[in-house]
């Protein structure tokens, strides 16, 4: 007897589009409610409408309103800037800070999430990038404050910037950006980036300078009481 096997082929649900679709249309609309309305405009009945997803499929894809909202901060946000290659240290720390205080000036999404997610806890420290599975809120914060860290690493690791000696990396983009993020925030009329970008990086080098030199002549006074004794 011949027996005849039927097999039962279950679909990959891995390489179905349809919740790739679904997300990528909450998301876009989550966006433009954003862009157009700030972060009271993104409501979970506004984006399915908006969608026209059902709420169902929202929670699907995203846990709460608030995770929605982080996701749609994140698609705002523009790429890190990346610091030149070439220059002297000092040129090369204007050249970053200015491309970040045009992300500053032109990219509102940037100042909205930092004022949103000041509202939560603080980070305990500069975090390294993470995998994905994480809660949006904590990828969202996660990334900017690589976007912040990540660029300036890449000067503060450099052999160039030994002279620097130890460089607390939190303080320096503290100096370094804070004023920029100021004057964003405080809406002055004919604030010029450039001039307090300058000042600022100006101002870190020299305060980081001062206090290499003087850690470097305690080690040298300690050395010679050393020697002498």
């Amino acid at each position: 007897m011949v027996s005849h096997r039927r097999w039962l082929t279950i679909p990959d649900e891995s390489i179905d589009p349809r919740p790739a679709r679904s997300r990528a249309r909450l998301l876009e609309a989550a966006a433009a409610l954003l862009s157009a309305g700030g972060p009271s405009a993104v409501t979970v009945d506004a984006v399915t409408r908006a969608a026209n997803v059902a709420r169902a499929t929202l929670y699907r894809h995203f846990p709460s309103g608030n995770d929605l909202l982080a996701s749609a901060f994140n698609s705002l946000i523009p790429p890190a800037p990346v610091p030149p290659a070439e220059g002297s240290l000092r040129d090369r720390l204007v050249a970053l800070v200015l491309a970040q205080a045009e992300v500053i000036a032109q990219a509102p999404a940037v100042m909205s999430a930092m004022s949103w997610l000041s509202l939560g806890r603080d980070l305990d420290e500069i975090p390294e990038p993470r995998h994905a599975g994480d809660s949006a809120i904590t990828t969202l914060r996660e990334r900017i404050a690589q976007q912040y860290a990540a660029p300036f690493d890449a000067i503060f690791d450099s052999p160039q910037a030994a002279e620097l000696g130890e460089v607390d990396r939190s303080r320096a983009i503290a100096l370094l950006i804070g004023p920029l993020v100021l004057g964003r925030l405080s809406t002055l009329p004919d604030f010029d980036y450039r001039e307090c970008a300058l000042a600022a990086v100006d101002g870190f080098l020299y305060v980081q300078r001062a206090a290499q030199a003087k850690s470097a002549n305690s080690t040298t006074a300690a050395s010679i009481e050393s020697a002498g004794a």
